[in-house]
């Protein structure tokens, strides 16, 4: 699995980081075979660094951790659940969200070449259609749009023509404008709850009484009574379709 992971971090990050022509990088790592161990070594760490790029940048971990966050503010608990809790939630949630990619990479493109049934540029080409597949299926129009405008570059004729260098911010951009709409209807019933004990503390004259005070107990019970957590993991993971 690790050995198939590292493959797949191959294939993808000379197209997603650098955007540089394939031959040149098909050349640089047909050369690397005749590399010292060092420098082999070197090279893999250099790859290995990009993960958390390729996690925010090419995932559904984004939107997930994003609306995981302000679910925790809007319990009023900033600190609880820890992040290294959320983050690790938000990886498993990613996992299952881009399982069929993942799937679709390793037969299209890594079990391929491992076989030596095509080239390095195929397998390139093959391993990165997935993810943009799945990137551009998640993007809305109006950012694609915002993108290419702050680019001055014309619109691509279709969404196969779409370069990653356009792709990516546009797929950011959507994912953040799609979290805050999950998080915004998260809000409301607890912002209800805020202003229900606020209104009755007001009305019995307890002025004095800070309202958060009452109300953290109170959304905290029922967040756990309608099983909160799962439905807001069933949530994130149903709205990749």
């Amino acid at each position: 699995m690790r050995h198939k992971f590292i493959c797949l971090l191959l294939l993808v990050c000379p197209q997603l980081v650098f955007a540089a022509d394939i031959s040149a990088w098909q050349q640089t790592w047909q050369d690397a075979v005749t590399w010292a161990p060092e420098l082999k070594t070197l090279s893999l760490l250099t790859v290995l660094s990009f993960v958390p790029v390729l996690l925010i940048a090419v995932t559904a971990f984004t939107r997930i951790i994003i609306v995981l966050s302000m679910l925790r503010h809007a319990l009023g608990l900033p600190q609880t659940p820890p992040n290294v809790v959320l983050l690790t939630l938000a990886l498993f949630l990613t996992l299952y969200c881009m399982q069929p990619v993942w799937q679709q990479i390793d037969e299209q493109a890594i079990t391929p070449y491992h076989g030596q049934q095509i080239s390095l540029q195929q397998a390139l080409d093959n391993g990165i259609l997935p993810l943009k597949n799945f990137m551009v299926s998640q993007t809305r129009e109006s950012n694609f749009a915002a993108v290419y405008q702050m680019a001055k570059v014309p619109l691509p004729a279709s969404a196969a023509d779409v370069s990653l260098i356009y792709l990516v911010p546009a797929f950011l951009l959507s994912e953040l404008t799609t979290a805050f709409q999950i998080a915004f209807v998260i809000f409301i019933p607890f912002l209800l709850i805020d202003l229900i004990v606020a209104s009755v503390l007001m009305s019995l004259g307890m002025i004095m009484v800070p309202p958060i005070s009452i109300a953290l107990p109170i959304k905290v019970m029922v967040f756990v009574l309608i099983d909160g957590w799962s439905l807001i993991t069933q949530s994130l993971v149903s709205s990749f379709g």
